[in-house]
């Protein structure tokens, strides 16, 4: 069987690949600025907007765990068609039978299930991305694959729906969404049937095929600096997930304890666009600037402490100054910096455990995958009790013990020019900015 033909050094399957997942995050996207707001528009509660949110972010954080297990077993292109389907037929039923017969307990399940989706079609593509690429070549695949998905699920996702919405509505909205994930399940399903695939693991008993599964679970307790470093990873993005559901009711909303601000629902949307949109240069910066500055250091200060402070600011600033849509920019744009300063956490993970890192990653993305489950998670519990600052200062108080830890993970760091990136494991090649 002949090679794939390649364009810049990459399999032309995989470059396809990278357009599927643009188009399939674009569609999953859609709703993340916008759907808290739209269900308490429709008569539902907050609390139970929240807990919709976090009942999805739980079976995100579990899928997530998984898929590269699930990959392994079945092959990446069938835990991708398996994702595809699952996102397609929940959404279905969670537009139909949720939303449409405005059925609460029917909406919460649908629209969980629908959380095992992504992170399968998402994450089985990293595995297939490091089958079919030489390691000298992983850290651009990987590039390139991270760009896809915020060009995707922050640029499209973000911008698209703020112009649609005043003149299609949400609910069709939604509806559209559904457009862009078919698209892009079928140009992957097409795609990558030539793509390689390692199919070694698929005849392993199923007790070995667990094991190393199990590992990543009791790894936690057996590595107090990879559970302290999970903690961290967790701090990262748990605001991001909690600020798309609290911020849409600060800022367009009226609550008990909070007042909308009079900014209109397409403006709050263009401020998560541009949020969005830096991530992806300030993801490749930090990359660069954690061998010199220190991945734990540059966590510390500029992570932790400076996302408290684009979490004070993101406040704060409408607060302060009212329905000014270029000054609430400004804490957008420093979020977007702060957040992505995680970035050497991939290498701080493989690094304390250098004799089972693919446990060691399987942390790793759990942890990413809670922050879906605990952003959500705190606003339903904090904003009925205290309102939206108490949600905002748990996010603060959040990331300020995160950098507490930070002072207690020892970790060896290479200098910078003393190992390569394909020694550190081409699978922790990763963005800060993925459930």
């Amino acid at each position: 069987m002949n090679e794939p033909k390649q364009i810049f050094g990459l399999p032309v399957p995989l470059i396809w690949g990278y357009i599927a997942i643009a188009m399939f995050m674009a569609g999953d996207g859609f709703e993340a600025a916008f759907l808290s707001k739209y269900l308490t528009d429709i008569g539902f509660s907050q609390t139970q907007s929240s807990l919709t949110f976090t009942v999805y972010g739980l079976l995100v954080a579990v899928a997530a765990w998984c898929s590269g297990v699930v990959a392994e077993i079945i092959t990446p292109q069938k835990a991708m068609c398996f994702g595809f389907l699952n996102w397609s037929a929940m959404h279905i039923l969670f537009m139909v039978f949720g939303i449409g017969f405005h059925n609460y307990p029917l909406m919460l399940l649908f629209y969980g299930i629908r959380g095992l989706g992504y992170p399968l079609f998402l994450y089985s593509f990293v595995i297939l991305i490091v089958q079919n690429v030489p390691k000298s070549k992983v850290s651009t695949a990987m590039g390139l694959f991270w760009a896809a998905y915020s060009i995707g699920f922050g640029v499209i996702g973000g911008f698209l729906p703020g112009i649609v919405n005043p003149i299609i509505g949400e609910y069709h909205t939604l509806w559209m969404s559904l457009a862009w994930v078919i698209a892009g399940g079928i140009i992957a399903s097409i795609a990558l049937r030539h793509a390689k695939a390692d199919r070694s693991k698929a005849n392993l008993p199923f007790k070995e095929k667990t094991k190393e599964l199990s590992r990543a679970v009791t790894i936690l307790f057996s590595n107090k600096h990879v559970f302290m470093s999970a903690v961290v990873r967790i701090a990262n993005t748990t605001p991001i997930f909690g600020f798309a559901v609290i911020m849409p009711w600060l800022l367009v909303g009226k609550t008990v304890n909070d007042h909308g601000l009079g900014f209109s629902k397409s403006e709050w949307q263009y401020i998560w666009t541009v949020f969005m949109f830096v991530t992806i240069f300030t993801n490749v910066m930090w990359g660069i600037l954690g061998e010199y500055i220190g991945w734990l250091r540059q966590a510390r200060w500029f992570g932790c402490v400076g996302g408290a402070l684009a979490c004070s600011l993101f406040y704060y600033i409408p607060i302060i100054f009212g329905h000014n849509l270029m000054l609430t920019m400004i804490p957008a744009v420093i979020f977007g910096i702060t957040v992505a300063a995680f970035v050497p956490m991939t290498a701080v993970f493989a690094t304390l455990e250098p004799n089972h890192k693919g446990a060691a990653i399987s942390i790793y993305n759990l942890s990413a995958g809670l922050s879906n489950f605990v952003g959500p998670g705190i606003a339903a519990l904090m904003v009925p009790l205290f309102g939206i600052i108490g949600a905002v200062w748990t996010y603060i108080i959040l990331y300020l013990i995160a950098a507490t830890l930070t002072l207690f993970i020892k970790v060896e760091q290479p200098r910078p020019g003393t190992v390569t990136i394909s020694e550190v494991e081409p699978i922790i090649i990763e963005s800060e900015l993925h459930s």
